[in-house]
């Protein structure tokens, strides 16, 4: 596997192409990102789908502009370099049925995300 680093600066934006090759650079497929909404939570979780198996709902422009829509929410949180972090030192990948998972913290701007 490639030496692959995310960008170490805390105050630059999360990037679609940035996060795409560390994912699969690191787990050699690219999982699925999403935001789960949990009564007034905001979670990132990594899911066990991915774009290269056959049954993924998306196809890689879907990917991408899923990706982008989930990263836009982090970075508009602020938690760009929390996230660049988590994805660096989270253990294991994620298996069917268990997601990994990140809880994200915000302030007035998660009143945007949380109804």
């Amino acid at each position: 596997m490639a030496n692959f680093a995310l960008k170490s600066s805390s105050n630059s934006p999360l990037e679609v192409n940035e996060v795409m090759r560390f994912i699969r650079n690191r787990w050699g497929v690219l999982y699925q990102l999403k935001i789960l909404i949990k009564g007034k939570s905001l979670y990132l979780q990594m899911m066990w789908g991915f774009l290269e198996q056959q049954s993924f709902p998306f196809n890689e422009s879907e990917y991408v502009e899923h990706l982008a829509e989930v990263l836009e929410i982090v970075n508009r949180l602020g938690q760009a370099q929390k996230v660049r972090n988590w994805l660096l030192k989270v253990k294991g990948k994620p298996r069917i049925g268990l997601a990994l998972s990140l809880p994200l913290k915000g302030d007035e701007r998660l009143e945007e995300f949380v109804l």
